[in-house]
């Protein structure tokens, strides 16, 4: 090759005077729309860049959004703890996604809710309660539902419980533990059928955001299972990127101030004499369970893993969907009477 040529695609390029090639690197820059990188084989006398030649306008336009790593973490948290449709022009990435699991749930209460405050004119309160029930489990794909079951079979074995939580195999254990989830959930339903649909609806979201804050709670308090790494599990790397607890919360902090101002604004559109101490139950009925199921299961197991993570989630929104019904309808027997 002679010195001072190369070739390009859109032909030969000859060396411009030294004067001229700075405007020339600029307007070949501003043109392309891309980063100037070196130019292969013969480079400019004056050191000088250029554009790559194998990048073009069309290569530039299509590559994908840059998004930042906490909201490719955002998009993966919401393919792995749901089937809702990926999002498009942002890759998931799985690292830290267990800290945006309260917000997905919010997410997915809010459908729950959005069904339930639809269905109150035309549905009777049971078909109401079956239906949401089931959006619950179509939403999840049962993920966190064949945990709970796992982590049945897991306690009813006593010593082996890591071996029987791993077998594909339903045990008895396990079929009971899946009939108290849906009869003690439905019961927590029906007792908030009776009141206005709002408060039932921010039951349901409150519920999933709580479900979502406990595995959390085990993820920073015990150890995790199965320590080898072919025996890793789909949740192993919730532990490998844990940052601390007070960094994985921050998005769920976030996340409940303004859902704590939506939930006073729905209630008081059903009830506008509604005092604080409902609406603070009606917000913290989870906490309890969100607090004392992974501590119980972890006593019991001996540390967690993906499986007891979904028997947190369960167990947790279950039991804050009882607690509200059963707190709603004790403070509404009064106001009924």
């Amino acid at each position: 090759m002679k010195q001072g040529v190369s070739t390009a695609p859109w032909g030969v390029w000859k060396r411009p005077q030294r004067a001229r090639l700075p405007a020339l690197r600029a307007l070949i820059a501003k043109l392309k729309g891309s980063p100037l990188t070196e130019w292969p084989g013969d480079s400019p006398p004056t050191g000088g860049t250029l554009m790559a030649p194998h990048r073009s306008c069309d290569d530039a336009r299509a590559q994908p959004f840059q998004a930042p790593p906490w909201l490719r973490d955002l998009a993966g948290a919401w393919v792995f703890y749901s089937v809702l449709p990926a999002w498009p022009a942002i890759p998931p990435r799985f690292e830290r996604i267990a800290r945006f699991a309260p917000l997905i749930g919010v997410v997915l209460g809010g459908l729950q809710a959005l069904l339930w405050l639809l269905s109150e004119a035309w549905l009777p309160a049971g078909a109401r309660v079956a239906l949401v029930i089931a959006l619950a489990l179509v939403l999840t794909g049962g993920l966190h539902h064949d945990g709970a079951l796992d982590t049945a079979d897991g306690l009813a074995a006593g010593p082996r419980a890591l071996e029987a939580m791993q077998d594909s195999r339903v045990g008895a254990a396990a079929v009971q533990a899946a009939l108290l989830l849906v009869l003690l959930r439905a019961a927590g339903l029906l007792c908030l059928a009776p009141v206005a649909a709002g408060i039932g609806a921010a039951a349901l979201v409150w519920a999933a955001f709580w479900g979502r804050v406990a595995p959390l709670l085990a993820m920073h308090r015990y150890p995790y299972l199965r320590q080898a790494p072919a025996a890793g599990g789909t949740a192993a790397f919730h532990r490998r990127h844990w940052a601390g607890l007070a960094a994985e919360l921050l998005p769920a902090l976030l996340v409940a101030v303004p859902l704590l101002a939506a939930t006073a604004v729905v209630s008081a559109a059903g009830d506008r004499t509604l005092p604080a101490a409902r609406l603070i139950a009606l917000a913290g009925a989870g906490l309890v369970p969100a607090l004392l199921l992974p501590r119980w299961l972890g006593r019991r197991l001996g540390g967690h893993s993906g499986d007891s993570y979904g028997a947190c989630v369960e167990w947790s929104e279950t039991l804050a969907l009882l607690l509200s019904g059963l707190l709603w309808s004790g403070l509404s027997l009064p106001v009924a009477g």
